[in-house]
């Protein structure tokens, strides 16, 4: 491959990991997204996306319908990169599943002896876990020489890691030699916590594991992790009239110091008048950000009382989400407030995606712009 390669963003989102891509050196030759906030956001910033930009869902599409959109020539070497939908695979998917999961996690919590039954909790129905194999056809049908798949931690969970280690499957079968990366945004330079699972696909070399340019402690050649506070530095936001905290917890996430959230008003916490028990609520419930240490995993659907908030007691503004996203300062996002916040929440910080899409290019003997 040339020192410029082309690179196809199945799932864009809101384009984190296409910034990732041609901040790795590639050329953004097209997005696809069903969604249309996403696809009006990406034309939005073009600087940042350059190529083409479909709003089309995947499963109507070929390959050839995405070498043609994305002006590559033939035999013209390409890159796929994306992530499906990952709500099916979330923890919330099974936190919230009544029965035995749940129980045993607080069972557990309280100090009381649990077990599980041995047998993986079946999944529930969810249509968009076929999108992972519309990925990979996908994939093989543009004729790819390398791909990035990415999605949370969670599709390695008993009860999804079949959908994973079939994607893998298919892909070795079809002569890519693939790498598992379960990696953390924050030893990548992104001030989020956020985890990822990636699959990494060559058809000429091994990608490896990038090595990680951040840790909690400095050392020789590794940067320390960049804190909230340093992310939100210096960004440029107004007031949002939904940044205000009302309501029946109101009080007591003013009370809660940063860095904690409702447990500080639990028995465990030495509260003298308790309000809840310990892993009875969900672990960003009325959570606050800590500006001394990187930002917890920003959700893409926040309920009224889900976290994080910023430390000054107050929901974030949307550049400050985008901040510890990774996005570059000024990105514009469109649509109302919900939607930009479901943008945010749902894509991947780009810091993480250059590291994984490098992998990949050194594999086929592309040479980062970026090194």
């Amino acid at each position: 491959m040339s020192s410029s390669f082309a690179v196809i963003d199945l799932f864009s989102g809101a384009g984190g990991l296409g910034i990732g891509a041609m901040q790795a050196g590639g050329e953004l030759r097209l997005s696809v997204d069903s969604d249309s906030f996403s696809c009006q956001t990406l034309r939005t910033n073009p600087g940042l996306h350059d190529g083409r930009v479909v709003e089309a869902d995947v499963t109507t599409l070929t390959g050839a319908d995405l070498r043609r959109e994305a002006g590559l020539h033939r035999g013209e070497d390409v890159v796929v990169i994306g992530g499906a939908p990952c709500q099916p695979f979330s923890k919330a998917a099974y936190w919230l599943d009544p029965g035995e999961e749940a129980s045993y996690r607080r069972a557990r919590a309280r100090g009381e002896e649990a077990k599980r039954s041995g047998v993986p909790i079946e999944a529930r129905e969810d249509s968009r876990r076929t999108l992972v194999h519309e990925y990979w056809r996908l994939v093989l049908e543009s004729d790819a020489s390398g791909f990035v798949f990415e999605n949370v931690p969670s599709i390695l969970h008993p009860r999804n890691r079949h959908v994973f280690e079939a994607l893998r499957a298919d892909a070795e079968a079809a002569g890519y030699q693939t790498t598992t990366v379960v990696a953390t945004a924050t030893n990548y330079g992104a001030p989020q916590s956020r985890q990822r699972v990636f699959l990494l696909g060559s058809l000429n070399g091994q990608p490896q594991e990038p090595l990680r340019s951040h840790a909690q402690a400095a050392s020789p050649g590794v940067l320390p992790w960049v804190t909230a506070g340093e992310a939100l530095e210096g960004v440029e936001s107004l007031p949002e009239d939904a940044e205000h905290v009302s309501g029946r917890w109101a009080e007591h996430l003013r009370a809660i110091p940063p860095g904690m959230n409702y447990k500080f008003h639990t028995a465990w916490a030495g509260h003298p008048t308790p309000t809840w028990e310990t892993e009875t609520r969900y672990w960003n419930f009325l959570l606050k950000l800590s500006p001394d240490r990187p930002s917890w995993t920003i959700p893409a659907s926040p309920g009224p009382w889900t976290g994080p908030f910023h430390w000054e007691g107050r929901r974030l503004r949307v550049p400050e989400l985008a901040a510890l996203q990774s996005f570059p300062r000024g990105y514009v996002f469109a649509g109302p407030r919900r939607e930009q916040v479901r943008q945010i929440g749902n894509a991947v910080p780009s810091v993480m995606g250059q590291a994984m899409v490098e992998s990949v290019t050194a594999s086929l003997g592309a040479v980062s712009v970026a090194a």
